[in-house]
């Protein structure tokens, strides 16, 4: 890891970050540098040399501006809920948190958007336009910690992106700052622009690397008036993945189907304590369907019914109250904590196309014999993205560091074969990067580098991350 490349923090640097920001929004020393020096990406830490916490558009300018002149590494940092390793300060350097501009500027209901600052918690601007019959659907699992900034660093998309798409989908403009301290807003409250190139969507899914989202436009949708949802359990994981095919072939198109394994299930009721019906099915679907007729809802989940059991279900069970809807949602977003709660863990974010998926399922079964190695496996399979957590379990240490290249890399490069890629929502970040090119061919990742050299001459903004080492 080249560090010398970059400046080292001095006093004079401290004076001037507090100029900016005030005594009370930095951070030099403590327990927190600890905490803003890993994520949710496995065990991973790296120290900031100090935090910054910004509350304007000209803070953020003002500390990049500084920090360009400086040649000082600086990482931006939402909720710290990322799986990829984006908001580590790898470099150390300046740790750039966003959870002090956390405001809804505006929810504006005449056009139907919302304007927020990228420290809002998504489940809290969900809320909020709920109040007033509006809809924001990307919906990552986890919404009640992660920020609206890391939702559109990372491109999140979560269950609903079935129907309603993923985060860049919503995204109509914002405000940015650029490495160098400019201040860009492309976009705006419309819904057709196409002048120029699209910078706005370009910097969506960037994941940091290009600039520092400080304000957002989003589209907000009617809010549905009616949802259901059903439980379906397989005693085959193939047969619960054709039968997704076979449901949007009956002309459904379901608001969320999730695909969950056995042992993601057991893993769910060992860690909260709870029975699920039908755990010991090989799989279970969890459909949703919304919409505002009643009616027709309830023909869909009639529909879906005699699809799964012709193709194999044990049953359907409908959860008819809105209790038992959020039990077996809090379930399916708890899935992914309780796995990891069980040993050291990496967890590949692949995806596919959907019809595919019945193959990715028997693949990822394969690969884990063929190695000796434990698999758990659940995600969005309405969008053909599984997330694949490989477990540590009784292997050794020497095992584990050789086997789990091996795996990432066949495991990677089939999927690639199966016309998918490497990351679904996940994003590359800084675990990722090494695989990338099994993805993205040579010119693609020329464009990228002379992309991220034309926005951040002085490579300073979130080093080390998504670009793969030369």
């Amino acid at each position: 890891m080249d560090t010398d490349r970059f400046a080292r923090l001095t006093a004079a640097d401290l004076v001037q970050l507090r100029r900016i920001c005030g005594d009370d929004y930095i951070v030099t020393a403590g327990d927190d540098l600890k905490i803003y020096g890993s994520d949710e990406t496995e065990d991973l830490n790296f120290l900031p040399e100090v935090i910054v916490k910004p509350r304007t558009t000209e803070q953020v300018a003002a500390i990049m501006s500084h920090c360009h002149e400086r040649h000082l590494p600086v990482t931006p940092r939402g909720g710290g809920t990322g799986l990829s390793g984006g908001a580590l300060p790898v470099f150390g350097g300046v740790c750039l948190s966003v959870e002090k501009m956390n405001k809804i500027v505006e929810v504006d209901t005449d056009n139907l958007m919302v304007v927020v600052q990228p420290g809002v918690v998504t489940q809290t601007l969900q809320e909020k336009v709920e109040e007033v019959g509006l809809f924001y659907p990307p919906d990552p699992a986890s919404r009640g910690s992660c920020f609206i900034g890391g939702n559109l660093a990372e491109n999140s998309g979560g269950p609903r992106a079935l129907k309603y798409g993923v985060t860049k989908d919503y995204v109509l403009g914002l405000t940015a700052v650029l490495p160098t301290g400019e201040v860009i807003t492309p976009g705006g409250k419309l819904l057709k622009n196409v002048s120029g190139y699209n910078l706005a969507q370009l910097l969506v899914g960037s994941e940091g690397t290009l600039a520092v989202i400080t304000e957002i436009i989003l589209k907000l949708i009617p809010n549905p008036q009616y949802r259901k949802t059903l439980l379906v359990p397989f005693d085959d994981l193939e047969a619960a993945a054709v039968a997704l095919t076979k449901i949007f072939f009956a002309r459904i198109t379901p608001c969320a189907a999730e695909f969950m394994e056995r042992s993601a299930i057991k893993a769910a009721e060992n860690k909260f304590e709870k029975s699920y019906p039908h755990s010991d099915a090989a799989a279970q679907l969890l459909l949703e369907v919304d919409g505002n007729d009643l009616e027709q809802l309830d023909s869909q989940c009639e529909t879906i019914a005699e699809v799964c059991v012709e193709c194999g279900a044990i049953d359907v069970f409908v959860a008819d109250s809105p209790q038992r809807q959020n039990e077996i949602w809090e379930m399916r977003r708890g899935v992914g904590e309780a796995v990891k709660s069980i040993c050291p863990y990496k967890e590949e974010d692949t995806v596919v196309p959907r019809a595919e998926l019945p193959k990715l399922v028997k693949l990822i079964r394969e690969i884990s014999a063929r190695h000796g190695i434990t698999t758990i496996s659940y995600g969005h399979a309405g969008d053909g993205n599984i997330h694949v957590n490989i477990l540590k379990k009784d292997l050794s240490d020497d095992e584990w560091d050789n086997r789990l290249p091996e795996v990432i890399t066949e495991l990677f490069t089939q999927v690639v074969a199966l016309g998918g890629t490497i990351s679904g929502e996940h994003g590359i970040g800084w675990v990722q990067k090494r695989y990338l090119p099994l993805a993205v061919g040579p010119a693609e990742l020329a464009l990228m580098r002379k992309l991220k050299e034309l926005f951040d001459p002085h490579g300073i903004l979130n080093p080390g991350k998504l670009i793969p080492d030369e």
